[in-house]
């Protein structure tokens, strides 16, 4: 019996997931599925682990497990950004991204950045704490008839793009890498920077967009205007923009920071003109399910020897 059992197991598929949820979705499967939860809890020997799903926003030093995976076919994230893992994961490795899982989230998340820093939401929440009823401030900012520009025209920028609209915003223009029919091309953002009110970061982390946002492009917004960063820190210039804060002319709500963690006493923390919100983007109550349906319809993909979907690289 126990050499049957052995024969069986090996000729199943060995998958690491980082979560013992909805198990029962993959029970169909020609799978042996394992937990892996951190690289500190391996479940058994990560030599033969073909397809592997790692931990939601696992850092770089999870990646150091690849170099034990020689049997590895897929590595399936659960994050939109996979510039952790790009050049990392070998030739013949396919490397896929969680592509459809926090469009919903991360473009409420903007646009409730937006309604809470153009109405000050936070100036209103410090004076309740301080128990202070002042309704004497200047009148606030409002989404309405503002003129909105999106860079980065993927799902998440559309479906943000909907919202603004449904929010009575004056216009809404999007920018992608490259131009196409209703979208600019980045290279023509210095013509279209001046004439936004509010300005929302939605691209991914790559070489190109790097301090894509720096003082020259921070130069050519117009006094009193909101950048809202909801892709990744290093997409802008931290020095760049704290000096532009700092002098009072624009303004700044973000989800993601260059560092992050921010660390404490970072000038940020202080400026009055500016709004944080620690990386959760895609941290609600849908992310799992929305995860573990793509992880699911991936898996089958796999073992079916379909075509993977969301693939970022092939190797290096």
């Amino acid at each position: 019996m126990e050499l049957t059992i052995r024969r069986v197991l090996s000729d199943l598929v060995k998958v690491w997931i980082p979560y013992a949820y909805h198990l029962d979705r993959f029970a169909d499967l020609p799978i042996q599925l394992e937990i892996c939860p951190s690289p500190a809890e391996l479940p058994s020997d990560p030599a033969d682990v073909q397809f592997w799903t790692p931990p939601y926003l696992a850092d770089r030093s999870v990646t150091e497990l690849l170099d034990q995976m020689p049997a590895l076919k897929v590595v399936q994230l659960l994050t939109a950004g996979a510039e952790v893992w790009i050049n990392r994961v070998r030739d013949g490795v396919l490397l896929c991204d969680g592509q459809g899982i926090h469009t919903s989230s991360t473009a409420e998340l903007a646009l409730a950045l937006i309604l809470s820093y153009q109405r000050r939401i936070p100036e209103f929440v410090r004076a309740q704490a301080a128990g202070e009823w002042d309704r004497t401030a200047t009148p606030t900012p409002e989404l309405t008839d503002s003129r909105v520009l999106i860079v980065g025209a993927g799902a998440i920028g559309d479906n943000l793009r909907h919202r603004l609209e449904a929010c009575e915003a004056a216009s809404v223009t999007m920018v992608a890498r490259s131009a196409r029919p209703g979208v600019h091309a980045v290279t023509e953002l210095p013509g279209l920077l001046p004439d936004a009110d509010i300005v929302v970061l939605l691209v991914p982390l790559t070489p190109d967009t790097t301090g894509l946002i720096d003082a020259k492009m921070l130069s050519h917004m117009h006094d009193g205007a909101l950048l809202v960063n909801i892709a990744r820190g290093p997409v802008v210039v931290t020095d760049d923009l704290v000096a532009e804060l700092r002098s009072g002319r624009l303004h700044a709500a973000m989800d993601v920071t260059d560092p992050e963690p921010l660390p404490t006493g970072h000038p940020l923390w202080t400026l009055p003109n500016v709004l944080i919100t620690p990386h959760v983007g895609g941290i609600v109550q849908g992310l799992m399910p929305r995860a573990y349906r793509l992880l699911e319809a991936q898996l089958r993909r796999f073992v079916a020897g379909e075509p993977m979907h969301n693939v970022v690289a092939h190797g290096y």
